[in-house]
């Protein structure tokens, strides 16, 4: 006993001299993190690819939660203008696109008030990750179906609304990825799973939702009368079907979480999962053999290979993933500590970039689909500042011009961010980037102007317009190839302690929910203001000014440990295990 208090003192003693835990870091040491978190203990670099990414079934069944659940909101895109249309033929332009911020800004609008409260459901023991993950695939399925046969606006709000009340997914996601990927060296892969799906659902979002709003039209031969899907509800509800296909996959994925996906939260290890246990019985059927053991098996291999210790077979209870240290997570960092400096900023960072991120994805759709200008009103352009118009654009143009904008993402994701982030690093990466969003949205409203093959109201067409288009696009998607995964490290990196991650996540979520619903509002209520004023460009450089104010905000940020704050004896404890 004498010779373990003897060496606790020592190490302790040594270990303090010796190392400093980082409260402010400098952007030296920021900048750097990335690149001393490729090296392995050994001092021998390690590089983190696809195949080096732990646990990677796990990981992609997020990827698939968070794919089909932005999948929803993605297919709104390409066709809410008309659908808001169809529901009251007497409104005006500017009053549709008011009415398009508010519809698009109450799933966000209602995550506000519950993200937070699905965070801490997410830490409790009662509830966990898996379950919080499950109730919002779910809720948000019965909303889709809800909102497709809506008939009236007020209806369509309250769906919309319901939707995003239920749904808690961003945050729990985010908090099981940091979870799965311990270290830090595969974390710039890891977290890019999620702009990854995001980009994918902006492409096939749109395209699925311009394709299958008012099928009858669009695809007559096989959803008109007569064809072999020419139901009377189709034709009753022409914009019900993608919002029918949507809540399919949902509950599709809800049913593979359930089977599949393995708790990551340490309050809940060791308590029973009734969907790994079905699938076992399952697989057992199938294969003519009991495979809960090997299942039991795995997941005990997963707990030792993280360094957590070697957990005893039970069983009756399959273990669950843990990649937290229990000692750790036994103790549970008041709420009041949990608002750190860094932790601040990094949220009023996260709410400028939001809601630049909102307000584009309205305006955008907003302005391909406004009506391109009459001649009486071009006439009354005084370029460069006064011209209004849109390119009048139908739901399937604009579901192939927003596809474009997810095509671009995932091709840069895949091959540009991870030489980028290699060199850069996570924070100095997000601050070099983010100055183009604000080039790209001062840029855009020029399309209205540029040369079309064919006069108004046709739609603008012709080479000069979709190269213009193309480049604001890429600029923009570039911007957020680097900054949207980059931004989702540092709120995880921000936390302060491991036992309130759960709840910085969905701190993280409510912020993003708050501005990603204030921006489409402010920009569609900027955009119709613009229209009626004739000049178009003002509500998009408004955007490009609150994203200039991100950038300002980024400088004040660093990339934390996760770990900043020690509670009584786990320093001592952390420094022993070194």
């Amino acid at each position: 006993m004498e010779k373990r208090a003897h060496a606790r003192t020592t190490s302790v003693s040594l270990s303090i001299a010796e190392k400093r835990w980082p409260q402010e870091e400098s952007d030296h040491e920021s900048d750097s993190s990335d690149a001393e978190s490729l090296k392995s203990k050994s001092g021998e670099p390690t590089n983190s690819t696809w195949m080096s990414l732990p646990h990677k079934d796990q990981l992609m069944i997020l990827f698939l939660s968070r794919l089909v659940d932005f999948l929803q909101v993605a297919s709104l895109q390409a066709y809410v203008f008309f659908q808001l249309k169809s529901l009251d033929a007497t409104l005006s332009d500017s009053q549709i696109s008011n009415q398009a911020g508010m519809l698009q800004g109450a799933f966000t609008g209602a995550q506000i008030l519950t993200a937070f409260l699905w965070g801490k459901a997410a830490d409790a023991s009662w509830c966990g990750r898996k379950r919080v993950l499950l109730i919002g695939l779910l809720g948000t399925a019965i909303s889709c179906i809800g909102y497709g046969f809506a008939t009236s606006f007020g209806w369509a709000v309250f769906w919309r609304a319901m939707g995003g009340g239920i749904n808690g997914t961003v945050g729990i996601i985010r908090t099981m990825i940091a979870e799965i990927t311990v270290e830090r060296k595969h974390q710039s892969r890891a977290f890019l799973i999620l702009p990854i799906s995001f980009s994918a659902a902006n492409a096939f979002g749109p395209l699925m939702g311009g394709l299958l709003a008012d099928p009858t039209t669009t695809l007559p031969g096989l959803f008109g009368e007569g064809a072999i899907w020419g139901f009377s509800w189709i034709e009753k509800f022409p914009y019900a079907l993608p919002s029918v296909l949507n809540a399919v996959t949902l509950t599709l994925t809800a049913v593979i979480t359930f089977l599949a996906l393995e708790e990551t939260s340490i309050k809940r290890k060791g308590k029973g999962d009734m969907g790994l246990r079905l699938a076992a019985k399952i697989k057992g059927l199938l294969f003519q053999k009991s495979v809960e053991q090997d299942i039991y098996v795995k997941l005990q291999n997963w707990d030792f290979q993280e360094g957590m210790g070697e957990d005893k077979l039970n069983d009756e209870e399959p273990p669950i993933l843990s990649t937290q240290n229990p000692k750790e997570t036994k103790r549970t960092l008041p709420f009041r500590r949990v608002w750190t400096r860094n932790v601040i900023f990094t949220l009023i960072t996260e709410a400028f970039f939001d809601f630049q991120l909102g307000a584009f994805t309205n305006l955008w759709t907003l302005f391909l689909s406004t009506p391109r200008a009459s001649a009486e009103e071009a006439a009354q352009n005084s370029l460069p500042w006064v011209f209004t118009g849109g390119l009048g654009m139908p739901a399937s143009t604009v579901g192939v011009a927003t596809a474009m904008l997810g095509l671009l993402g995932i091709i840069l994701q895949i091959f540009l961010y991870p030489p980028v982030h290699a060199r850069l690093g996570t924070l100095r990466g997000f601050r070099w980037f983010m100055p183009l969003f604000p080039v790209a949205y001062f840029l855009a409203p020029y399309l209205a102007v540029l040369p079309s093959t064919v006069a108004p109201p046709e739609p603008a067409s012709g080479p000069i317009v979709w190269i213009y288009m193309t480049i604001i696009q890429f600029l923009s998607v570039m911007a957020r190839t680097i900054t949207l995964p980059a931004s989702i490290i540092l709120l995880n990196n921000c936390s302060p302690h491991p036992s309130v991650l759960g709840l910085v996540h969905g701190l993280g979520q409510s912020v993003s929910a708050g501005f990603r619903t204030v921006g489409p509002i402010v920009g569609g209520w900027w955009y119709g203001q613009s229209l009626e004023k004739g000049m178009i460009g003002a509500s998009w450089w408004a955007i490009a000014f609150v994203s200039a104010l991100g950038c300002a905000a980024a400088m004040f940020i660093y990339e934390g440990s996760g770990h900043e704050i020690f509670l009584e004896g786990e320093e001592d404890e952390r420094l022993l295990e070194e």
